[in-house]
């Protein structure tokens, strides 16, 4: 026994220093049950399968291929007009469109949203037995691919606002703290240097880097993707610098006082894991329960995401977009003047 003593003791060890870490106990065991609640009820209906959102296009049979649907289990159905059904379709607010003849349905929907062909086949099952018998409708399928309307569309302005998000915590919050554990920071104190000179270069250089990032992703999109940008690139710009201004204060206000690395990394990804989960990246925040819409309107990447859809999708101005304006510009002085409140040299 005497040769595995000092097996033993390091394994005790490490283990007695993983428990005595809260951040690797956070997401190792915290993180993905978070992550299975969050996407659990994203994607909840009646507490089990998830719930198809379809929209039916007022024609001949609306109203009786609305009324099947109604009463089938896990679907939610709404009446729009054709126009404003397609936006919804694009936006990320339905898995399907039914436009409905008399003996003849329509499905509308993008093969690449996830869920779409799966509502496809559900709403066609219960079509077909309304109406007295196996495939006793003529079906046709309308696969959305104009760009513009698909969910690659969709998806690339939520992901300029996750870059945007993870460069101003990350690259302002992690470097400041990482500049204190190396002791450079205190050597700022012997000179005339002020805490708001050193905070807005931090700041000012983010935001140096933020251009060829978004251009990247926006060029890239449209290369492979054939983006379309229907709004003004200089509203593409205005919101993308108010998200990035928000989020670096949010970054400066979590590293003003922390020294830690491990600190650092628990707390720039807790307030990350909400925006991850809530505000749009990868499908509608429209899929969570109204309750929770004021908590998930209030995050700035939800609006930051609604604000880009919104010019990039439908050519909407910055002006438009006042409120979404408004929210980051809030966070953005309220963080910053925080964490200049705050802020310590060592």
């Amino acid at each position: 026994m005497a040769k595995y003593y000092p097996l033993k003791e390091l394994l005790f060890l490490r283990t007695k220093e993983f428990f005595r870490e809260p951040e690797a106990i956070f997401w190792v065991y915290v993180f993905p049950i978070l992550l299975m609640i969050g996407l659990g009820v994203a994607f909840r209906s009646g507490g089990s399968a998830e719930e198809i959102r379809v929209d039916v296009v007022p024609a001949l049979r609306s109203g009786e291929a609305r009324k099947a649907l109604e009463g089938a289990t896990g679907i939610r159905v709404e009446a729009f007009a054709v126009a404003e059904a397609r936006a919804r379709a694009a936006a990320g607010k339905t898995d399907l469109i039914v436009e409905a003849t008399d003996a003849r349905i329509r499905y509308v929907y993008d093969p690449a949203r996830g869920g779409s062909e799966t509502a496809r086949l559900r709403v066609n099952e219960v079509l077909q037995a309304a109406f007295g018998r196996k495939d006793a409708l003529t079906v046709e399928d309308e696969k959305i691919s104009e760009p513009g309307s698909r969910y690659i569309d969709w998806l690339i302005p939520g992901l300029v606002g996750m870059n945007i998000m993870g460069g101003g915590l990350w690259g302002l919050g992690f470097v400041t703290v990482d500049l204190r554990m190396r002791k450079l920071l205190k050597r700022f104190v012997a000179t005339p240097m002020r805490r708001s000179d050193f905070l807005l270069a931090l700041l000012g250089s983010r935001l140096f880097f933020l251009v060829p990032e978004i251009i990247v992703i926006l060029l890239a999109g449209r290369l492979i993707f054939g983006l379309e940008v229907k709004g003004s690139l200089v509203s593409v710009a205005a919101i993308s610098l108010l998200g990035a201004v928000a989020f670096g204060g949010l970054g400066l206000l979590l590293a003003c006082r922390t020294d830690k690395i491990e600190v650092a990394s628990g707390l720039l990804n807790l307030i990350m894991l909400p925006m991850w989960l809530f505000s749009g990246i990868f499908f509608s925040s429209e899929r969570f329960p109204d309750a929770m819409q004021p908590f998930i309107q209030s995050l700035p990447l939800t609006q930051l995401n609604n604000a880009l859809r919104a010019i990039i999708l439908e050519g909407s101005s910055f002006g438009g977009q006042w409120i979404a304006g408004l929210i980051l510009a809030s966070c953005a002085v309220l963080s910053f003047g925080a964490a200049l409140r705050w802020f310590r040299w060592q």
